[in-house]
């Protein structure tokens, strides 16, 4: 069950255009990390052993302030993998406001790219074990705060900063006391939840950024996930920001003029998946229901494409909240 959950979602394309080179900055350091491969999220929940070993190319860059330690954040790609004009152009300015970031590309690290890796049951799970893999890398390098290290992430990459923050998968890939201290997804598909009990996440802040105009995760999905867990006496750490007239992808500079992709795979009409210690369920009627792998491929063959499109406005501010987002929680 499982390997068809994983299966239904490594589907769940998320389009992007490729970024412009930019210099190198300075303070900038080319290291390498060990990640693992998991062949689906079952594996990793389970805590078995993984697919395989992988050594993960990543660029750490300081701010330019001299300080003793900085607060970092660990920025996670699209599918397209890491972008200068998009991962690159938003560290840039995490980095003027005193945080430390930590990016690198998951798909190029396994000599692959997010399309060729999109059907497969270890597409999402790789996202995962490589954010706390990072975590895990930061946290001894005297020149971070360990105690301050957080992750954001665009489309793939905020499904990936969101599922970090479930417990359950953060004390299978990290047993130890560390965790991210606080989470930021821009434009999330919204294909994942965590079955409302006490302890599903780590407690750690949530911050989501989402648009009015993003076709691939309506609003009401958000809310309805919201309610359901304040109604099981789980409240999630979520807090949500609405930007009027925004797309999917709003950040992405490639995408000058909005319009339909009608070739993208889009969970739009899917309840929504949910991951526990157990089984995985589906969100319907404001209840955890059984997973049925038959309905949730049906729902994502009955509404296929979404639209995308870049919004300078909304990206400047976007930034602006997750600094100040950042800033409250980690204190650089």
């Amino acid at each position: 069950m499982y390997r068809i959950l994983c299966l239904a979602v490594a589907a769940f394309l998320y389009g992007m255009a490729a970024g412009l080179s930019q210099p190198p900055q300075a303070g900038t350091t080319t290291i390498t990390f060990q990640s693992a491969t998991y062949g689906d999220m079952r594996q990793l929940l389970a805590r078995e052993a993984t697919t395989g070993r992988v050594t993960i190319k990543a660029t750490l860059v300081l701010p330019e302030q001299v300080k003793d330690q900085y607060p970092a954040i660990v920025v996670v790609h699209t599918l397209a993998g890491y972008r200068d004009a998009n991962e690159g152009y938003v560290a840039a300015e995490l980095r003027k406001a005193g945080f430390a970031t930590l990016t690198y590309d998951s798909f190029a690290a396994r000599g692959t790219t997010g399309a060729a890796l999109q059907g497969s049951p270890g597409y999402l799970p790789i996202g995962v074990a490589d954010a706390y893999a990072a975590l895990r890398f930061l946290s001894g390098d005297s020149r971070i705060d360990a105690g301050h290290i957080a992750i954001i992430g665009f489309s793939y990459g905020a499904e990936v900063a969101h599922l970090a923050a479930m417990e359950p998968l953060r004390s299978a890939l990290n047993p130890g006391p560390e965790r991210f201290v606080a989470h930021v997804a821009f434009y999330p598909g919204g294909t994942f939840g965590a079955i409302a009990n006490p302890g599903a996440y780590t407690g750690s802040p949530i911050l989501m950024l989402l648009g009015d105009k993003d076709d691939n995760l309506p609003l009401t999905k958000v809310h309805s996930y919201l309610a359901y867990a304040r109604a099981a006496g789980a409240p999630t750490p979520i807090q949500t920001v609405i930007y009027p007239g925004a797309y999917h992808a709003w950040t992405v500079p490639d995408l000058t003029t909005a319009r339909f992709y009608p070739d993208l795979v889009s969970t739009k009409k899917c309840p929504l998946l949910l991951l526990g210690p157990n089984r995985p369920a589906l969100l319907i009627d404001g209840e955890p229901k059984p997973f049925d792998p038959a309905a949730f491929g049906a729902c994502l063959a009955a509404a296929p494409g979404y639209s995308m499109g870049f919004d300078a406005a909304v990206r400047a501010q976007s930034i602006a909240d997750t600094i100040s987002f950042l800033q409250r929680t980690l204190r650089p």
